[in-house]
């Protein structure tokens, strides 16, 4: 499953559709990113970095007061030309702003001080925890529930193992490895990083399962043999495997394996939700952080037992649905056993929490294995025959529109209740669909293109080389807005920006044939009010309904992008 044959299987054959008709959207020319005066610069406030590792950027006037500064950060997996000089993962920052400007070009991130493309994070757990990396990572996964927290990637490899990748704020490092015999597809991680969930092929008994493992983030820096209790952007100071968190996961533990039913042997695809909104959680690193409860302390411990203050910041229930496209297949899985149990041990009695405080990998230790405690299994509510091959799958993260979204290879997004898997109506898309992914939240929202966020998708079709954004209804929808460009030869899957501020709209296309990460924006830019900076429109003259960002050339082709914002 990590090879370019794989990527044929997963997202059938490339677009056979020629350049004539398509438009090649406006680029606008790049400026070189000044540096500040310690690294042989003029300007204050320029980048702590050299000339040849400070980037560019394209949009906006320069100032010296760097004032507001947020970006969004990517891993890229890809194939690569040379496997003996690329580990098939990079890091890259898809966009930032600083200094009244935007970079909306792909750039290798200035805070690596120009290290490379191949992700710090893989070459770090190479070398330091020497883990035998075997090929790119078959899949990726990233929380979509805690919008601007979601920096780390949960990886998983042909081999079995699960490693994590943040950013140069989340370094914290884990893994862990499935038992042998399971092929990993695909991976999905709950709203706010409680668990990733792992589709496999079980060769031995020929039969599809979901590998559940428990997520647990700490501070930077900090292990289970080694707790700081320091402040670190409002995270938990002690671990709590299974609960919400920040996403710098420092130890992680595989639980089980779910079975799925004997009609599902081989499963391609999974998403996955607790439907928990943004706004329920503790805020981080603000008052009311989880910093400030740990739980050892019982008083802290009560207030989110059910009814305290701060119960609704702790998930109940859950769902997944997985897709097996060679079986015309859509599975759905019920969370509740799984996300109600880590409940029941943490917020009940002291005696059950107690058993929570001893984690690691021995036997008996948190969190319990499914052998251990099998009450906890998720179970398998409903199994659904599809008239054509499924292709992507997505769960709604929050909000009212509870439901699931499955492409199939003829161009239909259809619509299903989340619960319990029923038909809601369906959406013509454009052929082979080969990706879904949720709009993304932003800051002022002035221009009206979402204005619903929680019922905007972002669809690509690959075998009409175009990225759809699609309004949904309860019951259908519509597609309102199709990017082509003479320049995107194969996209795969595109990725929605992170706000932080600043309203920017800018959506990242991975194109494997043209093996490349292209930007696009598709929206004005708004920079931070204190800028006082004016409106940037897209195009030459600011009405355009796309602008080219630019591109970033890839050392093999790209398959695979997860991103988020990280100040």
């Amino acid at each position: 499953m990590d090879t370019a044959d794989a990527i044929t299987y997963r997202y059938g054959e490339p677009s056979s559709l020629t350049d004539a008709g398509l438009p090649q959207w406006w680029e606008r020319p790049s400026n070189a990113m000044p540096v500040d005066a310690q690294s042989g610069g003029v300007p204050k406030g320029g980048r702590p970095v050299n000339k040849a590792n400070a980037g560019t950027y394209q949009v906006g006037r320069w100032v010296e007061d760097v004032g507001g500064f947020s970006s969004n950060w990517g891993h890229v997996g890809f194939i690569p030309d040379r496997p003996a000089e690329h580990i098939g993962m990079a890091d890259l920052l898809l966009t930032s702003i600083s200094n009244a400007v935007l970079t909306q070009r792909p750039e290798l991130p200035w805070m690596y001080y120009g290290r490379g493309i191949d992700a710090i994070a893989l070459l770090e757990a190479r070398s330091k925890d020497a883990l035998k990396l075997v090929g790119p990572p078959v899949a990726m996964g990233r929380c979509h529930g805690r919008p601007g927290w979601g920096v780390t990637s949960i990886l998983v490899f042909a081999d079995g193992l699960v490693v994590n990748a943040g950013s140069n704020t989340q370094t914290n490092r884990a893994h862990c490895r499935l038992p042998s015999g399971k092929v990993p597809t695909a991976v999905a991680v709950t709203n706010s990083n409680e668990f990733a969930l792992i589709t496999c092929w079980d060769i031995e008994k020929v039969r599809g399962e979901v590998a559940v493992i428990a997520l647990c983030a700490l501070p930077e820096g900090d292990s289970l043999d080694r707790l700081s209790r320091k402040d670190s952007w409002g995270e938990w100071v002690e671990p709590y495997p299974g609960l919400p968190n920040l996403g710098n996961i420092a130890y992680m533990k595989l639980l089980g394996m779910v079975p799925l039913p004997e009609t599902m042997k081989a499963p391609t695809e999974i998403s996955a939700t607790t439907g928990m909104d943004r706004t329920m959680y503790l805020s981080a690193g603000a008052e009311d952080s989880p910093r400030d409860f740990p739980l050892s302390v019982e008083a802290n411990r009560l207030k989110f037992k059910p009814g305290a203050i701060y119960a609704r910041a702790i998930p109940t229930r859950g769902q997944a649905v997985v897709i097996s496209k060679s079986e015309r297949r859509a599975v759905f899985i019920d969370l509740t056993p799984l996300i109600g149990y880590y409940g029941s041990m943490y917020f009940s009695t002291p005696e059950r929490f107690q058993r929570t405080r001893s984690v690691g990998d021995r036997a008996g230790q948190w969190p319990h294995t499914f052998a251990e405690a099998p009450q906890q299994v998720p179970r398998v509510v409903k199994s659904v025959t599809l008239a054509d091959r499924p292709t992507a799958v997505k769960c709604y993260a929050w909000g009212n529109l509870r439901q699931a979204w499955i492409a199939t290879q003829q161009g239909k997004l259809l619509q299903f209740g989340i619960a319990d898997g029923e038909a809601k109506g369906s959406i013509d898309v454009g052929a082979n669909p080969t990706a879904i992914e949720l709009a993304k939240e932003k800051a002022i929202n002035a221009e009206r293109i979402y204005p619903d966020y929680s019922r905007e998708l972002i669809v690509t079709s690959r075998a009409t080389r175009s990225v759809q954004w699609v309004r949904l209804r309860d019951s259908g929808g519509e597609v309102v807005r199709t990017l082509r460009d003479k320049r995107l030869r194969d996209p795969i899957t595109a990725c929605d920006t992170d706000n932080q501020g600043s309203e920017l709209y800018v959506v990242s296309v991975v194109d494997w044939a043209g093996k490349a990460v292209r930007n696009y924006r598709f929206g004005a830019l708004n920079l931070y009010p204190a800028y006082r900076a004016p409106r940037y429109g897209n195009g030459p003259t600011g009405d355009a309904e796309f602008e080219y960002g630019g591109g970033f050339d890839m050392p093999g082709r790209p398959f695979s992008l997860c991103s988020s914002n990280t100040s």
